[in-house]
């Protein structure tokens, strides 16, 4: 397979994961906002999805509609809904030959739902849930033609590699974005209701709930979180799924290029699953968030040099 093609289905499962990752912080947020007595404040929701400095965060902080209308719609916002399915449907454009029409068919599909103009109208002046649990739909429709229609081959592996990858930094950037809201302070008063908020964003309540009869303690959800290799989100699971299909890339590449990603695939894994990181602690917490974020660009960086030709 060509570098600009393994590149593009790459980019092109980034991009679908992290629009349904922000999609998913978006609807669990809103949600929150609406259960909250006092004003809800987005500020680290602008922070990580977007580029509004100081001053305009500050103008629409507590505005729930003129925040989701920036996430999900603004052109300008480099990071916003509207773009990252832009992007997925121009590398998916790029690369028709390597994917089947059926995927091609949906994620064109979804791009055009995103512009209709119902979606903003919606967002703007009706029920913003509506439109935010279509385009989740839609993007679980468009996972499922993936699993059913596409072949095992180089352009899967690459596409699963780009899915992991993705899914395993937003569930650390999530993660983050609500403990930081309590100052990484365990015994904070807002901390139960923050992590319910996490599990919430990463499609793992129901999970939770079914594993620990109900009980909801910081450190058996920080433990799914991190480290349940049977939760689909968990940074573990996620690990784990980039090392395997990496892996089934070994006989199609030059050994001089896998050899530094795996490397530094395994250092990533090694580092999660073997570390002291004491779970009652915000701190540990935090420096294992900080460690696991770091080696997650190492192995992005990596992928850029050794198979898309990027120094």
């Amino acid at each position: 397979m060509l570098s600009r093609v393994a590149e593009s289905v790459f980019w092109l499962a980034r991009y679908m994961e992290r629009t349904n990752g922000l999609l998913r912080v978006l609807r669990t947020n809103y949600v929150a906002s609406q259960d909250e007595m006092k004003e809800y404040n987005w500020r680290s929701v602008l922070q990580t999805y977007g580029y509004l400095n100081p001053a305009q965060i500050a103008k629409i902080e507590y505005d729930s509609r003129a925040v989701l209308q920036y996430v999900l719609l603004d052109r300008n916002n480099d990071a916003s809904l509207i773009n990252n399915i832009t992007r997925a449907r121009e590398n998916a454009k790029a690369v028709q030959d390597h994917i089947t029409k059926e995927m091609w068919h949906n994620l064109n599909a979804y791009y055009l739902l995103i512009r209709e103009p119902q979606i903003e109208q919606t967002v703007k002046y009706g029920d913003p849930l509506t439109a935010l649990d279509a385009l989740l739909k839609h993007g679980l429709f468009l996972y499922g033609t993936i699993t059913m229609t596409m072949t095992r081959g180089e352009a899967y592996n690459f596409l699963n590699v780009g899915q992991y990858l993705e899914r395993a930094i937003i569930s650390t950037d999530v993660t983050d974005i609500k403990l930081k809201e309590v100052g990484y302070d365990l015994k904070h008063e807002a901390m139960l209701p923050s992590l319910r908020y996490l599990l919430f964003s990463l499609s793992g309540y129901e999970t939770y709930l079914k594993s620990s009869k109900g009980v909801v303690e910081c450190e058996s959800i920080m433990k799914q979180v991190l480290y349940n290799q049977d939760f689909v989100h968990s940074i573990l699971y996620c690990m784990e799924h980039i090392d395997r299909y990496f892996k089934r890339l070994h006989l199609q590449s030059i050994s001089e290029s896998y050899q530094p990603v795996q490397f530094l695939i395994g250092k990533g894994l090694s580092n999660l699953k073997y570390s002291s990181c004491n779970l009652k602690d915000g701190a540990s917490i935090k420096s294992l968030l900080v460690q696991t974020r770091k080696d997650l660009q190492q192995i992005s960086r990596a992928l850029n040099t050794n198979y898309f030709g990027y120094t």
